[in-house]
């Protein structure tokens, strides 16, 4: 393995370049990985797509070069001291920022990592960071076996949320402005979509609830939420006194005025990927007793591949864009002009 890597970062001009760094150490209770794929997240990473093409056409040249990325997955090339579940040679998925990022060599602490069942590609175990933020929603959520269910914004996460809430056992329709969103949604085996801006979204949820209103909502899309949130009040179930009731989780940056015709609602932040995630004692050392811990942000990892390795959790459907590292700048630059074409963009290290 080489002494240096490439990673991709963030330039002030709004371009994705190349940057070369020494690897970093390996130290005890990290696992040394040569990755294989990545997936961007553009909500999180690039601030939108959008948010990139704005910075193409306003640049800063004084900004220094960010590097991004933590999700991606690879084969192990050498673990740490006091690693012992990990071995030469594994196929692992590996998330956490600053860790496993856009690059062709990463050093990650090892319950940061999780071994890919043999049916589970390196593109699809990329999807590992992404797919825990969405099963940790869920539990936060807590959904109920034939509870009627929504997923307002249909990204990357939203769509595996909405996903997961079928395999729970609930009924989902989702809500995005982007056609494509809803498309891959209907292919995904989601239930019902609406079009926000196009759709009525609370006619459409009240006649998929059969007028009964929603138990749950998950909203899961960054910026102004005001009016997401309202329409979302006005599709929830209501008690015989006129209260809207229910449970909604908010995962990501929505941002929305909290009223007092929320009052009777049980909102819930979901953060991250479950518990253990940020805790470096964790990360890198001792697991957390089972036995009193069963869903860690591992656990949750694990069973994440489980899913999709049993076609279960399909994340295919979300990649519009195979990209090479090498060519990446290039390859993104091409693709911003149409921001609504793309959802899953992933990463191949390969030259």
């Amino acid at each position: 393995m080489a002494n240096t890597r490439i990673v991709a970062a963030l330039l002030g001009n709004g371009h994705i370049g190349l940057v070369e760094q020494d690897v970093p150490p390996l130290k005890p209770g990290t696992v040394l990985v040569d990755v294989r794929n990545s997936l961007v997240s553009p909500g999180t990473e690039l601030g939108g797509w959008r948010g990139l093409r704005r910075q193409l056409d306003h640049p800063d040249p004084n900004a220094k070069p960010h590097p991004f990325g933590y999700s991606n997955a690879g084969v192990v090339a050498a673990v740490g001291e006091g690693v012992s579940e990990f071995a030469v040679g594994d196929r692992v998925a590996c998330i956490g920022a600053g860790y496993a990022m856009h690059t062709d060599v990463a050093v990650v602490p090892h319950h940061l990592c999780v071994k890919l069942p043999e049916s589970v590609s390196f593109a699809q175990g990329s999807y590992a960071m992404l797919a825990a933020t969405a099963l940790q929603a869920l539990r936060r959520l807590a959904p109920e076996f034939g509870e009627y269910t929504c997923v307002v914004g249909l990204g990357i996460v939203g769509q595996l949320t909405a996903q997961l809430l079928r395999l729970a056992g609930t009924y989902v329709i989702g809500w995005d402005t982007i056609a494509l969103r809803n498309e891959i949604a209907h292919r995904c085996g989601i239930d019902a979509t609406a079009r926000v801006g196009a759709d009525d979204e609370v006619a459409a949820t009240g006649k998929f609830t059969d007028g009964r209103g929603l138990d749950a909502a998950v909203l899961a899309f960054g910026g102004d939420a005001n009016t997401a949130m309202a329409s979302v009040e006005k599709s929830m179930k209501v008690s015989p006194d006129g209260h809207p009731m229910g449970r909604i989780v908010v995962v990501g940056g929505p941002r929305f005025e909290y009223t007092s015709t929320l009052t009777n609602l049980d909102i819930r932040r979901a953060s991250r990927t479950g518990p253990g995630y940020h805790d470096e004692a964790w990360e890198f050392g001792a697991p957390y007793p089972p036995v009193f811990m069963r869903w860690t942000t591992r656990t949750n990892l694990e069973l994440c591949m489980r899913l999709i390795g049993e076609g279960r959790l399909k994340v295919d459907a979300l990649t519009t864009h195979l990209i090479s590292l090498r060519d990446v700048d290039k390859a993104v630059a091409g693709i911003l002009d149409d921001p609504d074409a793309l959802l899953g963009v992933v990463f191949e290290m390969s030259s």
